[in-house]
């Protein structure tokens, strides 16, 4: 059985079954301030035999009503992918930020054309606050006349947020722009 433990600084160095790319796009500073940070907020999913399986990233951001827990990154490992690890990384991440930033809610950002993602969030209980255009970039237009590299800003309420306002029934139609979200 696999265990999920807190992230290591080391496990940096352990990514080869992973996305290198993610090294590439963010950088081992972006990981070492995560780790300083907000160290409490990041695991690592390992294997019996000590394989890293998948990792998560987590930070507390925001102020007053918009105080509230961040899913930076869930990856999971191409040979590990299909077990359900993601759905086991992300409620155990959302416990801890419940219990120790006492945050509104939590979010996190998935692209709009991810439908397997996006509906592993919903069947979670998250549901999408706003469409952020061109989030990840500008690949151009894709099916439908939308950007693929949009993403949807998912939020799911804290006990704290008792008249649900960190979240909307129309989310997918509140459209804003990247510069408009930090």
């Amino acid at each position: 059985m696999s265990v999920l433990r807190p992230f290591k600084a080391n496990d940096l160095f352990r990514f080869n079954n992973m996305q290198l790319i993610v090294l590439k796009q963010y950088g081992i500073t972006f990981y070492l301030t995560y780790l300083q940070r907000w160290s409490d907020l990041c695991f690592a999913q390992e294997s019996p035999r000590g394989r890293l399986q998948g990792y998560i990233l987590g930070k507390a951001e925001g102020v007053q009503t918009e105080w509230h827990g961040h899913i930076t990154a869930v990856s999971v490992a191409p040979e590990y992918r299909r077990l359900s690890l993601a759905a086991k990384h992300v409620p155990a991440s959302r416990i801890r930020l419940r219990r120790d930033i006492q945050g509104y809610f939590v979010d996190l950002y998935v692209r709009c054309n991810n439908a397997l993602a996006i509906k592993m969030y919903e069947g979670m209980g998250y549901s999408v606050y706003r469409r952020v255009r061109e989030y990840y970039g500008n690949l151009g237009v894709g099916k439908g006349g939308r950007d693929e590299e949009d993403a949807f800003d998912m939020r799911k309420c804290l006990s704290r947020d008792v008249a649900q306002r960190s979240i909307r029934p129309n989310g997918r139609d509140m459209i804003v722009s990247a510069h408009d979200v930090s």
